[in-house]
């Protein structure tokens, strides 16, 4: 019998083992039609349900209503750095960004090439690194909007509070964290979300933005950042990558035929809790994030002694459990959970985490 994998990368992350199966199974001859899903058209009467279903279960699992369009952008987050300035700037020329964390302060440097940026530094590091409530953020009253991120991948750092700014233009970046907990979509007016965490393989970026923001164009915006374009194309202008498309359609499917967007909020804070109180209840393993700012989607810790590091990743990989080293940013250690990995897999590592402080600590 084959060893069980777990997949703790920050993305490209682990995919639902039954989708992975149906996506197997069907491979060579999708649907009975003699082609694999990725030698079909995008435009062909096949592929268009595929169109239809990945909406429609994004809308029923956020409760999306019809004021946003939902769009089904090429790249990854990066993207979406420079086509959030080129297409809602308007009056101030401006921006506010706050820098919580290493893909906050990217999607400022990006930013200040299209706009003056005014950037917020909001994170306080002491023994302990918390972030400041969103009461205390100092935001310029003249601009076009506001960008944050509410969970930094790389550090592990999570804002759980909601926007509270009624006369902002509110965009976040739920690369990785859209649909792991509820949130009011309407309190924002764009959100986007790079697949390769929990909505699926990499290669699409989910954007959900409030129609008005689309009625002006820049005669500088590229066509194929241009929002309002690729509205009105159905996310089609360019050939999309069809079969990240496929895929995310079978996950969104998978989350609402469990229970929806409440079933795997429950689950990942079980999950998240269980290695927190792993790591607290340890002087071995070390996490120096206040538990206000603890994200539930990417776990960091470091061990006591940084020499065991390679140890500490080598065994774990030999055990099936993979992809935990951190960030070369921040080195460490960062245990990614996501919606597809199972509460099985982190009793795993939390079971290995204690034998190998019980033979190195």
């Amino acid at each position: 019998m084959k060893k069980i994998i777990y997949n703790f990368s920050a993305g490209p992350a682990m995919l639902p083992k039954i989708v992975l199966r149906d996506i197997q199974k069907n491979f060579l001859n999708w649907n009975n039609i003699g082609s694999s899903i990725i030698e079909i058209s995008h435009r062909s009467q096949d592929f268009y349900p595929i169109i239809q279903k990945s909406e429609k279960y994004l809308r029923e699992l956020l409760n999306i209503s019809q004021e946003y369009a939902i769009l089904f952008c090429p790249g990854g987050a990066r993207g979406q750095f420079s086509a959030i300035p080129m297409n809602i700037i308007k009056k101030f020329n401006c921006a506010d960004y706050i820098n919580s964390g290493y893909w906050s302060y990217q999607a400022m440097l990006e930013g200040k090439k299209y706009c003056s940026v005014n950037c917020i530094n909001i994170k306080q590091e002491n023994e302990i690194i918390s972030l400041l409530n969103m009461k205390d953020w100092e935001l310029n009253h003249r601009t076009d909007y506001l960008h944050y991120c509410p969970n930094e991948t790389i550090e592990g750092i999570a804002i759980h509070e909601e926007p509270i700014f009624e006369d902002k233009i509110i965009v976040g970046d739920f690369s990785s964290c859209l649909l792991s907990k509820k949130i009011d979509v309407n309190k924002y007016d764009l959100i986007y979300a790079s697949a390769q965490k929990n909505i699926g393989p990499s290669g699409i970026t989910v954007i959900i933005i409030k129609k008005k923001i689309l009625n002006k164009n820049h005669a500088y915006l590229p066509s194929i950042l241009d929002y309002k374009k690729i509205l009105e194309n159905q996310s089609m202008f360019n050939t999309p990558v069809t079969f990240s498309w496929y895929v995310i359609s079978l996950v969104l499917k998978w989350m609402k035929d469990l229970g929806g967007i409440s079933y795997f909020e429950k689950l990942n804070i079980k999950k998240s809790n269980l290695l927190y109180k792993t790591i607290d209840s340890s002087s071995f393993y070390i996490n120096k994030i206040h538990k206000k700012n603890r994200s539930n989607m990417n776990i960091t810790f470091h061990l006591s002694n940084s020499k065991l590091d390679k140890i500490f990743i080598k065994q774990s990989e030999q055990q099936g459990l993979k992809f935990l080293k951190g960030h070369k940013f921040l080195g460490g250690l960062r245990a990614s959970i996501y919606n597809a990995m199972p509460i099985t897999g982190v009793k795993k590592l939390i079971k290995f985490m204690k034998e190998f402080e019980k033979n190195f600590g």
